[in-house]
């Protein structure tokens, strides 16, 4: 059986949150229908020190490996690699292929944009449906777009408005990816 190690940008710098984020991701890969085809999940923190932790796997290819970024902006590049290596000047490693990349949205939490009865559940009174932008495609939206729709989560300041951290693995516990094919499709990048 071939092992699968899948880089993912997100966690922050301490070890509790790239536990939960990993496990959000297990999670929802799991919702995804790959039960018994599960790759181990590598929560790296920031979108470098994926990049960074794939290239020294890849470079190894003891296993096979995975790339799992946010996009930071619109994709308009044949391939994942392309839009990296425009995007943020990024070199594809010798011999990684397309399959290897893969792209999230602009910013992790345009997903929960996709699910507006857990926001509601999330939120509680806080919820303003209403302020969600209109475009059904969550991959389309812009990242300050994001910012602005999502109000603070309840009791975390206005200011540190992005659900970031534990806040962020609360809301994925709740998340499903049937909810979120009704409402907003996403497609793979």
């Amino acid at each position: 059986m071939v092992s699968v190690k899948l880089y993912v940008e997100g966690g922050g710098g301490s070890k509790t949150l790239k536990t939960a984020c990993r496990k959000g991701f297990q999670r929802f890969i799991e919702k995804a229908g790959l039960q018994g085809r599960m790759p181990r999940v590598v929560a790296c923190g920031s979108r470098r020190n994926a990049y960074e932790s794939f290239k020294t796997a890849h470079a190894g290819q003891d296993t096979t490996v995975l790339l799992l970024v946010d996009a930071e902006g619109p994709v308009t590049a044949e391939s994942p690699w392309q839009h990296l290596e425009i995007h943020d000047n990024w070199d594809r490693p010798d011999h990684a292929t397309d399959d290897q990349c893969h792209l999230m949205v602009q910013i992790m939490e345009s997903w929960f944009l996709a699910d507006p009865q857990t926001l509601k559940t999330f939120y509680g009174q806080g919820y303003r449906p209403d302020a969600l932008p209109s475009d059904q495609h969550v991959e389309r939206i812009a990242k300050r777009d994001v910012s602005t729709a999502l109000p603070a989560p309840p009791g975390i300041p206005r200011k540190a408005a992005m659900i970031r951290g534990r806040t962020a693995s609360g809301y994925w516990r709740n998340w499903t990816r049937k909810k979120s094919r009704t409402r907003r499709p996403m497609r793979n990048a």
